[in-house]
């Protein structure tokens, strides 16, 4: 039987290998959400999820949901509306204000696992150039839509997204995907498959296929410039 591992001090997680079935993918809990340690969670395909008043808990769940850049599925009425709606796009113009209207916006499920002590964690871990933000602006320089992820050398691993006009989350989701095709990178981390992602050509794969493409990718980098806060120009 499989004992859930509890962080101390030391910057280690245990081996993927013992996290649980059900739930699936837990892996251990404690620890902090320093960017030290995050970074090397993600390193190693593991991330934390939890909710307010609960202990940090780590995950790396099996099969694991990606999307192969070369996979993405940009429908018809996607690119249409693409070319048509007037919406800007952004890089890391307004990473804050993403995160804190992720963790606002409301859910079809219970609530957010997006805590303030997760918000703050991944603020500093932008502030330190490693977590970014996608941004979709009206034409009244309105925030519309968005999303945010931490980048491994050339894995984006996303985190959360959200739209206060349709399409426009998809909107930031396409524009994504067309930066880090532009850098030659293969796919974006997104955890767990649902029925959004998975219209959007999110599969799953086994965690140790996944493990091995992120050991391989993590170790190539994106040229720092490409995310300097500024206005993306591809849009349609």
């Amino acid at each position: 039987m499989l004992t859930l591992t509890k962080l101390n001090s030391k910057l280690q997680f245990p081996n993927t290998d013992f996290a649980l079935e059900d739930p699936n993918g837990l892996l251990a809990f404690g620890g902090d959400l320093s960017p030290k340690r995050l970074l090397l969670a993600y390193s190693q395909g593991i991330f934390p999820w939890f909710s307010q008043d609960e202990p940090i808990m780590w995950w790396s769940p099996n099969p694991r949901g990606i999307l192969p850049l070369d996979k993405f599925n940009c429908s018809k009425s996607l690119a249409k509306f693409a070319r048509n709606c007037g919406y800007a796009v952004s890089v890391n113009k307004s990473f804050n204000e993403v995160i804190d209207t992720c963790a606002t916006t409301p859910r079809n499920d219970s609530g957010t696992w997006i805590t303030q002590q997760m918000i703050n964690a991944y603020k500093l871990l932008h502030a330190e150039g490693h977590a970014h933000s996608i941004e979709v602006w009206d034409q009244q320089q309105n925030l519309v839509g968005g999303l945010y992820g931490v980048l491994v050398g050339k894995v984006f691993c996303g985190e959360s997204m959200f739209h206060r006009a349709t399409n426009a989350s998809k909107l930031a989701f396409m524009n994504l995907v067309k930066l880090l095709q532009k850098n030659h990178c293969n796919f974006i981390d997104c955890q767990m498959q649902n029925p959004h992602l998975k219209s959007l050509g999110c599969i799953e794969v086994p965690r140790r296929e996944f493990l091995k493409q992120l050991e391989k990718d993590s170790k190539e980098r994106i040229h720092e410039s490409e995310w300097i806060p500024r206005f993306l120009g591809i849009e349609s």
